[in-house]
């Protein structure tokens, strides 16, 4: 029986924490391992070449002692049992001390054939004595070497032939030693950088990455942002930026979530809202025809704000949806569509709001007719709500202004009102839909609309400072390019 494949969520999932040596602590604890060992090396190399020397020049002295005791008994030769006493004693072959006018053998026995190799304590460079330390390590413990420094304070020279067997054992006990030595300190040192380093960074990475992840599992949740830790070095600075990051995702996600149930909601209601219209249509069409000057004058206005309507329906949904159609242009009168806004405002006689036009009868607008209705509709529709809302009490008349003014080939369309104008919090957010409104309850998607069909224009809309209270919006309507056959085709006729 097969097994059905399992559904994938479109998300990769979170690997498992690593082990402990291949995650962030165990590699730490290696690496400072690695590095104190590699400092010992360096530390061991110059200091076996000392201990090498050292020991050289002890046995130099040791003989040295007695031999100068033995010097001291001029023209007399020590008896053969005497001299292998001496040399058997002091690990040597023979004893010779030189001077400038003569050389005495103090003692000798057994000498070999050949030297393989001599060793002045006296006059040596650091390359040549890390050089002879390493030889003597590596290949040494069978060679007979001749030594040689001076005699204390004299100018005499103790002179000494033996057999390296001693040195070669003394450095490998001397090696073995401090390689067992740097183990220890490798480990001490390692293990306290690590317990230091693990709690000022691993800890807090920990955190981090624990608290990553369970945002990710339910990034809506509060519960799951991360509490920032107190401090002002990198780690904190960075928690507290991720903190940050996450109550902006948060927010984010719940605008997105508001979106979609309004993108849905309205969906669910356009179907009966157009067919509630449509009917609405039917009956206006009818009175048209009604013989009355009255129902004549009034018919086309309800037709224009039934049509209008219609289109209102979808102008959530296609926010949402992004689904904006591009602007059809044309060249506009603007005054007779400012006027149909100020029809469809139906602003209240009683609420002492006065809606001012001041364009020219011969000003033209390329532009698509309805859209720019609805740009000038939901900015006129804003300053009467900001005016209703507002009781001033300074006795300032309470004026909307709609201006235009054309320089070349660009309009320029003012929408200036006396009311209190913008908040802070609008300011901050102004042309962002669900955060940008200025009255509570708002959706801030008038101006968010308006923006977008400003710029599929081609043109600006901005917020205006101005030295009196209320609200200036400023927009700019370049014209399109003629082409140059269009032109001179229209120049022609």
């Amino acid at each position: 029986m097969s097994e059905e494949p399992q559904p994938t969520t479109g998300r990769e999932a979170p690997r498992a924490a690593a082990g402990f040596f291949r995650g962030l602590s165990g590699k730490l604890l290696l690496l400072t391992i690695v590095f104190v060992m590699l400092a010992e090396v360096l530390i061991f190399v110059p200091s076996v070449a000392n201990m090498r020397i050292r020991w050289l020049q002890d046995r130099l002295n040791t003989v040295a002692a007695a031999a100068v005791v033995v010097d001291g008994l001029q023209n007399v030769e020590l008896p053969r049992n005497v001299q292998d006493d001496t040399l058997m004693a002091t690990g040597t072959k023979a004893i010779v001390i030189r001077r400038k006018d003569a050389s005495r053998m103090i003692a000798a026995a057994d000498m070999p054939s050949e030297i393989d190799g001599e060793y002045d304590t006296a006059n040596f460079t650091a390359f040549a004595a890390i050089h002879d330390a390493f030889d003597t390590l590596l290949f040494g413990g069978n060679r007979v070497v001749r030594v040689y420094g001076p005699l204390g304070e004299s100018d005499a020279v103790i002179e000494l032939v033996m057999a390296d067997a001693s040195l070669h054992k003394a450095m490998l006990v001397y090696s073995r030693n401090v390689f067992f030595l740097s183990i220890i300190i490798s480990l001490i040192t390692a293990t306290l950088i690590f317990l230091a380093i693990n709690r000022m960074l691993i800890v807090p990475i920990r955190r981090m990455t624990a608290s990553m992840q369970e945002f990710s599992d339910d990034p809506s949740n509060p519960a799951r942002v991360l509490v920032p830790p107190e401090g002002r070095d990198e780690l904190a600075v960075a928690g507290q930026h991720l903190a940050s990051m996450q109550r902006e995702l948060q927010k984010t996600l719940k605008q997105q979530k508001s979106l979609a149930e309004l993108g849905l909601a309205v969906s669910k209601i356009n179907h009966d809202m157009r067919n509630i219209l449509s009917s609405a249509q039917l009956i206006s069409d009818r009175l048209a025809d009604v013989d009355d000057p009255v129902v004549k004058r009034f018919a086309p206005t309800l037709l224009r704000a039934i049509d209008r309507a219609v289109g209102y329906t979808r102008e959530v949904l296609s926010y949402g949806r992004t689904t904006e159609a591009e602007p059809h242009r044309r060249f506009v009168a603007l005054k007779p569509l400012v006027s149909d806004v100020a029809e469809l405002l139906s602003i209240d006689p009683q609420s002492g709001i006065e809606f001012q036009i001041q364009v020219q009868d011969d000003l033209e607008v390329d532009a698509d007719s309805e859209q720019l209705f609805r740009v000038v509709h939901n900015i006129c529709r804003n300053a009467v709500q900001a005016l209703t809302n507002h009781e001033a009490d300074d006795g300032r008349p309470r004026v909307i202004s709609v201006s235009a003014m054309r320089m070349g080939s660009v309009v320029t369309i003012s929408v200036d009102d006396t009311g209190p104008g913008m908040p802070p919090k609008a300011r901050e957010n102004l042309f962002a839909a669900f955060r940008g409104s200025a009255r509570s309850g708002g959706t801030g998607l008038g101006l968010a609309i308006a923006r977008e069909l400003v710029l599929a224009h081609g043109g600006t809309i901005a917020l205006v400072e101005k030295p009196t209270p209320g609200t200036l919006f400023r927009i700019e309507l370049p014209d399109r390019p003629v082409p140059l056959d269009a032109f001179r085709s229209k120049a022609r006729h």
